[in-house]
């Protein structure tokens, strides 16, 4: 497994790639396909924020979905080991997930091959805009872009993906309709589904 550490702004110190490494060796029992995890770090230089000043944003990327987890802290430690955390909750959710359906039970419903689940999310490209201007300081500028692949999931997979990378929301091509949808959190443990017509 390849652990790449890198600082927005940053410089990480030798020391903490190899403490890095140290605490992420242990989520590959989760996953032993696992083949990168990309550490990033940033600084928050807002002096009101100094209780979550240093951020850790942790992205593991393998033969299934990317997983995802972000913590924040005073330290990068306290935030890397927050993320971790996180990340193999995560990890230990799709474990489990991929254990149901090895014994024919389903948490979510009826689901499509694994291979279909797995297709839509490999391949997934994320790149920052290079041709990008340089900072100015401005509100509403495009800092970065994300291509997903458009192949046709259906709502619980896409459901199932959106826990995996920990956002409140998924943007996915829906198998049923054929339509961009766009699937949501919302109060009290609901969701929501949006459907371009």
């Amino acid at each position: 497994m390849d652990i790449v550490v890198t600082g927005r702004n940053v410089e990480v110190p030798e020391h903490f790639k190899v403490h890095a490494s140290d605490k992420l060796a242990r989520a590959e029992r989760y996953d032993p396909k696992m083949s990168r995890v990309e550490v990033e770090l940033a600084h928050e230089a807002n002096p009101r924020q100094a209780k979550t000043k240093q951020r850790v944003q942790l992205t593991v990327t393998g033969r299934g979905p990317a997983v995802r987890a972000e913590a924040s802290a005073e330290t990068f430690y306290a935030a890397l080991d927050l993320a971790v955390e996180k990340l193999e909750g995560r990890l230990r959710k799709a474990r489990g997930r991929r254990l149901d359906r090895v014994t024919s039970r389903s948490p979510l419903g009826e689901v499509a091959a694994e291979a279909e689940a797995i297709a839509a999310v490999d391949g997934a490209a994320e790149r920052d805009d290079a041709g990008a201007a340089p900072d100015e300081g401005g509100p509403g500028r495009v800092v970065r872009i994300k291509s997903h692949p458009a192949d046709p999931i259906t709502v619980d997979q896409a459901l199932w993906q959106m826990e995996l990378v920990g956002h409140d929301f998924y943007l996915f091509n829906d198998a049923e309709s054929g339509l961009a949808s766009v699937v949501y959190r919302r109060k009290g443990f609901d969701y929501g589904l949006l459907r371009l017509g």
